[in-house]
């Protein structure tokens, strides 16, 4: 299964909760922002894959997705799902748009839904897809509170929009419906960001008892309060589903529909979700201890037996992935494995361990994160990077994002 994750290193975008009450219609228009929530998460986090869709079949897994059939009958939407407009195949699940007569609507397309098979609450939500970008189309990655089908009306029952796109447009939205508290009256909160949206982006949610933060290519862009059912969001701590569809037309895109650019698709090349209440590594260095350290793509850091530089790239641990914190003094660690020391070969190449002894290159601070991981921050002032597994790790970076934090033990 092929890969296209991205990093984007950039200025990140945080907004605090801003309640804005409108009618029971869905309007997915952007409030302004407030002012920053100093308690938020910049990092993405590193956890456990619970579930995840792959597509690397030569169908829908209809163990894990429903189908959906007919309109919907929201959003003056103009297509007629069906399973025929989803297919799986080459590792990726394509859902075609068509200029196609069903059911009295005058397109065709494909809404597929977890919905009674797999419902989380809380955790790391992401997919990467490739958006079609056509004047009419409007792709989404969103969740719905699964008590929408145990009567709780919309929107009682809760909405995450993960991802929004409409027409042409390079704009990602993110967005969270509820309601206000003492009836169903529609409220929302969200932001937007930009990307090349014809190309494949990760796009993420991650959602904790605290907050409800987005990202595209694990760049943070906006964050939602829901700590302590805040402005009534208690809808956020209850199980939601995940849905993948394509719309044609609505109250989002409009309903000027450029019939010669279709068929069209939008493809996914996976869909993963990962549990982020592992174990939160102490402050302090747990000096004289055995550790793993574990990568944002969920892989396991290896000293490669000293034979080569470090990859982040392992599957499992055994010795290899096995590091022992070594008091180096002055506050700083080492890391030794296989009875060798690593080095951040004070970033002028790939990290290796190969060192008999520590000098300055092995040293390192332990610096824990507040969303539960590690940095460490080389004796040049910047940071080990996994570089997600692709290549070689550096010691190259000036700040600490992603694929500069592990999980310790995990």
């Amino acid at each position: 299964m092929k890969s296209f994750l991205i990093s984007v290193k950039g200025a990140l975008i945080v907004m605090a909760l801003l309640v804005v009450t409108v009618s029971c219609k869905k309007d997915l228009n952007k409030p302004s922002a407030s002012q920053a929530d100093p308690t938020q998460v910049s990092t993405p986090r590193a956890g456990t894959l619970v579930w995840s869709d792959e597509f690397n079949g030569t169908s829908v897994n209809t163990a894990n997705w429903n189908i959906d059939n007919g309109n919907p009958g929201v959003n003056n939407e103009k297509e007629y799902y069906q399973s025929a407009n989803a297919t799986v195949g080459g590792g990726l699940l394509t859902i075609t748009a068509r200029k196609q007569t069903v059911g009295g609507q005058p397109y065709t397309s494909a809404k597929l839904t977890t919905a009674g098979k797999f419902q989380p609450t809380y955790g790391r939500i992401e997919a990467s897809i490739k958006l079609p970008a056509v004047q009419g189309t409007w792709p989404a990655f969103w969740m719905l509170g699964a008590s929408i089908n145990n009567g709780t009306p919309w929107p009682s029952c809760g909405e995450i929009d993960i991802m929004e796109q409409v027409n042409t447009s390079s704009t990602i939205l993110g967005t969270m419906h509820w309601a206000v508290a003492g009836g169903n009256q529609h409220t929302q909160y969200g932001g937007s960001t930009t990307t090349s949206v014809t190309g494949f982006h990760t796009y993420a949610v991650e959602w904790d008892t605290n907050s409800i933060r987005w990202y595209v290519d694990n760049t943070l862009y906006v964050t939602g309060n829901i700590a302590n059912n805040i402005n009534n969001t208690g809808a956020f701590h209850n199980p939601f589903f995940i849905i993948l569809n394509l719309a044609i037309g609505g109250d989002l895109p409009g309903n000027t529909i450029n019939d010669g650019a279709l068929p069209c698709n939008m493809q996914v090349d996976y869909v993963r979700v990962y549990d982020l209440s592992g174990t939160t590594p102490p402050s302090n260095p747990p000096i004289g201890q055995n550790i793993t350290l574990k990568g944002f793509n969920n892989q396991y850091v290896s000293s490669e037996n000293g034979t080569q530089a470090m990859n982040c790239n392992r599957p499992t641990a055994s010795a290899w992935e096995t590091f022992t914190v070594v008091d180096a003094g002055g506050g700083k660690v080492a890391l030794q494995a296989m009875g060798k020391y690593v080095s951040s070969e004070n970033g002028l190449q790939a990290i290796t361990c190969n060192r008999t002894t520590v000098s300055d290159w092995e040293k390192f601070d332990w610096v824990a994160t507040t969303d539960g991981k590690v940095t460490f921050r080389g004796n040049n002032g910047k940071f080990i990077s996994s570089e997600n597994g692709t290549q070689p790790m550096t010691c190259t970076r000036a700040t600490a994002s992603g694929w500069e934090a592990f999980g310790v033990n995990q």
